[in-house]
């Protein structure tokens, strides 16, 4: 029961409605008395957003290459069921099945969203267009796998859910086969490092993968993206401290 709690606990804070609902008037936002430089003060929960020292997004500037490399392991093959407007961004929920092997664990993938402008960095560059593939393993865990936008020509994945996207927060039905492996580049030499959620509560201990490759977006879709939310929804670069960015 503990474990089914704490797995229930973890998808619970993965959404950005779910945390708004359940923290009541401790909400969050990118701007204005809610902006991503009050969140620690705006309740206890959300302390390690002020507090913690693994925080992200961060900027990769250096690396350490590892010696035994490991291609990603990822298994995605399922198709999407619907698409949310949570306030906060643009998030894709998934079928069941889809999955990453990490440190020998099995991570599900729960949904993926997007900001914009790009959360991380990669060697100082700040990209249009950033989408978080979001994990959890059978004991809530998390681990997230992102993807850069840079701009280009139209992505026609992309276009899929942008064509059905709510304007206003709500939710659209979204059928579409192989939706979040056609969002992953061909090309999957990774960064990886240990962080943090980039919304409140900022929970510590997400296994974080950065795709070094970007995709293509045009101008129109991240003007699209952008006009939806309002403002940007992207979480300022956080310090990397003593931590290590392993290059994969």
């Amino acid at each position: 029961m503990k474990r089914t709690l704490s797995v229930l606990a973890a998808v619970a804070l993965l959404s950005g409605a779910a945390v708004a609902n359940e923290y009541g008037a401790s909400k969050w936002g990118y701007t204005g008395h809610s902006s991503p430089e009050t969140w620690g003060h705006l309740s206890e929960k959300y302390h390690q957003c002020s507090d913690g020292l693994n925080q992200s997004p961060i900027n990769i500037t250096h690396s350490i290459t590892d010696p035994d490399h490991k291609p990603l392991n990822l298994d995605y093959k399922k198709g999407s069921k619907e698409v949310v407007n949570n306030g906060h961004t643009i998030q894709v929920n998934v079928d069941t099945g889809d999955t990453l092997v990490m440190d020998g664990i099995t991570f599900e993938l729960k949904q993926f969203h997007f900001h914009s402008p790009s959360e991380n960095h990669i060697k100082g560059k700040e990209f249009p267009l950033e989408a978080h593939f979001v994990h959890l393993d059978k004991d809530g865990n998390i681990a997230v796998v992102a993807v850069m936008f840079e701009e280009g020509a139209e992505n026609k994945d992309l276009a899929k859910i942008w064509k059905v996207m709510p304007k206003k927060e709500g939710k659209a039905e979204l059928k579409v086969d192989d939706i979040a492996a056609n969002l992953i580049p061909e090309k999957q030499h990774y960064y990886r490092f240990n962080g943090s959620l980039t919304t409140p509560p900022c929970t510590e201990g997400v296994r974080w993968v950065v795709l070094e490759k970007p995709l293509s977006v045009s101008k129109e879709q991240v003007k699209a993206f952008r006009d939806i939310m309002g403002h940007p929804n992207n979480r300022p670069i956080q310090p990397l401290d003593a931590r290590v960015i392993v290059e994969e």
